[in-house]
């Protein structure tokens, strides 16, 4: 695009151009709108901004006293009901600490560990009701014989190596397949 030469004198021509298009724009709008029957609009009339409004400097010092006035009865009205209180108050004497004797605290504890013998009593028959195994063996002890029993060894895949690829265990070979049941003998 070649560079153009913009001078004073073709920029006024393009206003004026420019301004002719947009007043003969709003002529026809104004037609056509005259046609659909609406009335032509005139520009409202603009409101005077709402002047803020002061108060003097008096009147805001007779709110000010009249706030103080109803907050110092509000408080008279405080103290009044907490001295009306306080004789009442002041004549009870605070409750001294309970203390537990200690054949109270003996008796306590013998009753609890009763509680707890006998909850342990009962769910070692239970446990042995169900697994029929020794009910006394505590949960520590039985998770340590789970983990050492050949059920753990027996979920473990044995671990191949290069040299072995092809090659079949002695237990695969010993048990035979439910197709192979000819191979097997």
């Amino acid at each position: 695009m070649p560079e153009q030469n913009l001078t004073p004198e073709i920029l006024t021509a393009a206003l004026q151009g420019l301004e002719a298009q947009k007043a003969r724009l709003g002529a026809q709008i104004a037609e056509v709108k005259r046609m659909m029957g609406a009335r032509p609009q005139e520009p409202a009339p603009v409101a005077a901004p709402k002047l803020k409004r002061k108060m003097s400097a008096a009147g805001r010092r007779r709110m000010a006293e009249g706030q103080q006035r109803r907050w110092a009865a509000h408080r008279q009205k405080a103290e009044a009901a907490s001295k009306a209180k306080e004789p009442a108050a002041a004549t009870q004497t605070p409750r001294p600490k309970r203390k537990m004797s200690a054949a109270g605290r003996k008796n306590i504890v013998e009753a609890t560990r009763k509680r707890w013998a006998e909850f342990h009593r009962q769910r070692a028959e239970a446990a042995a009701k169900s697994a029929g195994k020794p009910a006394l063996m505590k949960k520590a002890a039985q998770k340590k014989a789970a983990a050492k029993g050949p059920a753990k060894a027996a979920k473990k895949p044995a671990k191949k190596t290069a040299a072995e690829g092809p090659k079949m265990t002695a237990v695969k070979a010993a048990t035979p397949l439910a197709g192979d049941e000819g191979a097997a003998e």
